[in-house]
């Protein structure tokens, strides 16, 4: 027996031995090598950018970002005539500036390359299985799940089963809600108002939020937003921890432990805790027969139960109790977040230019005088529409989509390896002067006067809310919110913006004034 353990001892030190020489040189090769042979075929096809180098966190590019932030954000365009495109610092928007359209730059050891050509664009857009979506950090995957992120099949599947709650015959029965909520704003509002002059100064933006959370409350649970205030506060919580999440591009940080972490699953805990008592007692009457509320969230569990009855066998073919629950999250998070910060830069920018302020209340009382809006007269508002397409295409809610590939293939002319990223800068796109001419940063809704197809010219160069198979669910809610809120304040009051107003554009998931958005209202 004594003879068989120096044998063992000797393949045990064989096997530590080649451990310990492969880990290093997997290191060294993830960290330096593997990046090298990106940058220098990246660069050996025209594109220009930052070399890499070795970084746990590159903290004076970081400060010099910040530093450039902070001078643009103590700008008011209330006093200063600067052009209404904001501007916006991000590393993407630090690379183009340096080194132009045909950029790239690094997020630890992956490449990111900038996409700016139309062409280029609808191919990533078309063909959503040779880009598909980066994964998620260890963060965001809390915050941000189901269709949003699902991929193949999955998301196919996800798609069907939600699409009926955005059918327009279904989003005609919410009108109400919106109507309910805006006026429930405009009577605050009211109350704010000088009984001396009629007028009072307000910060917008607080207001706003709170009127799309409660709509998306009242036309996703049919609650209000008093009984989904935790579940926002827990939603934005998370949403902060992970835009500053500092670290997620370093190798390995994924595995650790973090604070962040414990935090975001206790906070994860909670909100599946509050929607999970609301998705039960929905599928309990469901199962027994009682009426479906038309919600979001009801005509998703039909949806979900039909998809089951139509595959039989007792299977289960739809969404998991949990799968339910992420697209909860994700109406609670895309059905408030776009509609307040477009609703907010509408009344900011027709704040700063009075007169299309002035055309579209002029049209809003023609068509519906003094009336609630409803579906028919909201398909007439022409003028409403161009400046809704204008505000999204000066400041969309998301600044740029994020793509990952899976494999080595061709975009247009070039060639991308796998483990590369792409991103598509929506903002800088749809400020490009060589696609809408010099007037590009300029606002003027004009443009939009014979549709989107007629201006962009068939290219794919505006798409606040995505484009292809791929294009967000929930733009025509959005936008429908969005005329009837508008339609509902012009009718009311007039505005204009405050003297003390600064202008700071900031990404915190979404395109938002940090600072708010004050406005002088004038009871009409």
């Amino acid at each position: 027996m004594e003879e068989l353990f120096p044998p063992l001892k000797a393949t045990m030190m064989l096997i530590v031995t080649i451990v310990l020489a492969v880990i290093p040189w997997y290191l060294l090769n993830k960290l330096w090598f593997k990046p090298k042979r990106f940058e220098k075929l990246l660069i050996s096809q025209g594109l220009q950018g930052d070399p890499y180098k070795f970084s746990l966190f590159d903290k004076s590019k970081q400060n010099h970002m910040m530093k450039l932030q902070h001078e643009a954000q103590h700008k008011s365009i209330g006093i200063f005539k600067q052009p209404a495109a904001p501007s916006i610092f991000t590393p993407v928007h630090q690379t183009v500036d340096k080194y132009g359209k045909n950029s790239f730059l690094w997020e630890g050891t992956t490449p990111k390359v900038v996409i700016t050509d139309p062409e280029q664009i609808k191919q990533v857009f078309n063909m959503i299985e040779d880009f598909p979506k980066p994964k998620l950090t260890s963060l965001a995957k809390y915050l941000t799940n189901g269709i949003v992120q699902y991929e193949g099949e999955k998301w196919a599947k996800h798609r069907k089963i939600i699409n009926p709650a955005f059918h327009t015959e279904k989003l005609k029965g919410m009108l109400p809600a919106f109507s309910h909520s805006c006026e429930e704003m405009i009577r605050k509002w009211k109350e704010l108002l000088s009984s001396s002059d009629g007028t009072c100064e307000i910060d917008v933006w607080p207001f706003l939020l709170n009127l799309t959370r409660d709509v998306i409350s009242r036309t996703a649970f049919g609650s209000s937003y008093a009984e989904g205030t935790k579940i926002f506060q827990l939603l934005k919580s998370q949403g902060f921890l992970v835009m500053t999440e500092r670290y997620a591009n370093i190798p390995l940080w994924q595995l650790l432990p973090t604070t962040s972490k414990r935090r975001m699953k206790e906070m994860n805990r909670d909100i599946c805790d509050s929607l999970a008592g609301v998705i039960k007692k929905r599928e309990k009457a469901l199962k027994n027969g009682e009426t479906a509320i038309d919600d979001l969230l009801g005509i998703l569990l039909q949806s979900n139960h039909a998809e089951n009855e139509e595959h039989g066998n007792g299977k289960s073919i739809g969404m998991t109790g949990q799968e339910v629950m992420d697209e909860c999250k994700n109406f609670y998070n895309a059905g408030q977040e776009t509609s307040s910060v477009l609703l907010v830069w509408t009344m900011v920018l027709l704040g700063r230019y009075p007169e299309w302020q002035a055309r579209a209340r002029e049209e809003v009382l023609q068509v519906f005088g003094n009336q609630n809006p409803n579906i028919g007269g909201l398909n007439q508002l022409k003028t409403v529409t161009m400046i809704l397409y204008e505000v999204l295409r000066l400041y969309p809610p998301v600044i740029y989509f994020n793509r990952s590939l899976g494999k080595d293939l061709k975009l247009g002319n070039l060639f991308l390896s796998k483990g590369t990223n792409i991103s598509l800068p929506i903002l800088l796109i749809h400020q490009d002067h060589d696609i809408w001419g010099h007037d590009a940063k300029e606002f003027k809704p004009e443009r939009f006067a014979e549709g989107i197809a007629k201006v962009t010219k068939g290219q794919v160069c505006y798409f606040p809310f995505g484009w292809g198979p791929r294009i967000c669910i929930g733009q025509n809610f959005a936008l429908l919110e969005a005329k009837i809120v508008i339609s509902m304040i012009l009718q009311n009051f007039s505005f204009q913006l405050s003297p003390t107003y600064v202008h700071a554009p900031t990404t915190v998931l979404t395109l938002q004034p940090e600072f708010g958005a004050t406005i002088i209202l004038h009871k009409l």
